[in-house]
């Protein structure tokens, strides 16, 4: 583990590789200077030739940060039970200020030269499948698309009910008109009923009181 008395941290502490057979694959590792000292880098592998490093050296200075991008090379056969024995180290020193990566001395990661500590990083190298890289992807998927077909579900039968609730109060107004229109009707109808029944009498009269004029007096 990294502790804040150390030259640099790293992260991740392990190299993970999406593993497919013709395909390349690369992993990034943020290196952070944790002092006030100008700290060089030297990337070393137990593979140089399966892993393309940029940059596999370098001068950080204080506090500063930097990428490392490892590449694995594609590579055309599975290993054996998808196990990686592959190590990777990453060394620490720290150098005198204005120092360029050309002017340091050839034992400068070596841990005989006595100049000052010489830290060292371990990495793991560790490959995953594209199933297994998407997994937990696809378990959040599911549990995003549950959650959605949950929601879309409770907003349908909110929107059913309501277009249920919609619908019953539209049968009662409905209910309500064809109420208002009988009882305007019924008024109408008698009304008329009078007036024609009215008009028979007056007529009826009229006739009789002709016919009675028109009889003769004995």
């Amino acid at each position: 583990m990294n502790v804040a008395a150390h030259l640099i941290s790293v992260h991740p502490e392990d190299l993970k590789f999406q593993f497919e057979l013709e395909k390349q694959s690369y992993c990034d590792l943020k290196v952070t200077n944790n002092t006030e000292h100008h700290v060089a880098f030297k990337v070393k592998t137990t593979s140089p030739k399966k892993y393309f490093v940029r940059p596999n050296a370098g001068i950080m200075h204080p506090w500063d940060t930097c990428v490392i991008r490892v590449t694995l090379q594609a590579q055309r056969e599975y290993p054996p039970n998808m196990q990686c024995k592959d190590k990777f180290l990453l060394q620490s020193r720290v150098v005198p200020p204005n120092t360029n990566l050309d002017e340091l001395p050839q034992d400068t990661f070596n841990k005989e030269a006595g100049i000052n500590t010489l830290e060292e990083f371990k990495l793991r190298v560790i490959y995953i499948t594209p199933h297994s890289a998407y997994g937990n992807m696809e378990d959040g998927l599911n549990q995003n698309f549950d959650a959605n077909v949950t929601q879309g579900l409770q907003r349908l039968k909110d929107e059913r009910d309501a277009a249920v609730r919609q619908m019953q109060l539209l049968q009662q107004d409905l209910e309500i008109l064809k109420r208002r229109r009988s009882c305007k009707i019924v008024p109408g109808f008698s009304i008329k009923l009078t007036l024609v029944v009215g008009l028979i009498g007056i007529t009826v009269g009229f006739l009789l009181n002709v016919l009675l004029l028109s009889t003769p007096a004995k």
